[in-house]
């Protein structure tokens, strides 16, 4: 008798970067917070739609509407380890990804943050966007988060 469990075809892709912070994960980690991207990264807009403290915690849900992402995506905070980890699930009409930051002190006055990324397609369009990811693409958004970072921390 053939298995009647669905199948997975999506197209899924996964990329990694390390960033180096002049500040100790105390410092960096709030600022990873919906609200508080307002004050280092110039065009970050977004809508915030759940939150009972008013910046990150778990549960936190916001919005972001960028033409390059092809519209609304809505993002929840999965993961709130307060100085050591910070995950969304963020979701739009082709793709889900899950996005995780992960901080390592450096001595006393530095971090390494790793980005993780894993995007998934959800139909045949989502397929083709997940499979034109570049990791150069990647790569150049974490350096760019990596000098705003480290020029808003001075």
């Amino acid at each position: 008798m053939p298995s009647k469990q669905p199948t997975t075809e999506r197209s899924r892709r996964h990329f990694e970067r390390e960033q180096r912070i002049r500040a100790a994960p105390a410092a960096v980690f709030p600022l990873l917070c919906p609200v508080r991207e307002y004050d280092w990264i110039p065009e970050w807009e977004c809508r915030l739609v759940y939150t009972k403290s008013g910046i990150a915690e778990s549960g936190c849900i916001f919005q972001t509407d960028r033409e390059a992402d092809d519209g609304i995506d809505t993002w929840v905070i999965s993961r709130h380890e307060p100085n050591r980890a910070i995950a969304f699930v963020r979701v739009n009409k082709l793709r889900v990804m899950l996005y995780e930051i992960e901080l390592e002190p450096l001595g006393e006055d530095a971090s390494r943050l790793t980005w993780r990324q894993t995007v998934t397609a959800l139909d045949e369009r989502g397929d083709r966007h997940v499979d034109a990811l570049r990791e150069e693409d990647f790569a150049q958004t974490v350096a760019k988060l990596e000098a705003l970072l480290n020029d808003y921390l001075g």
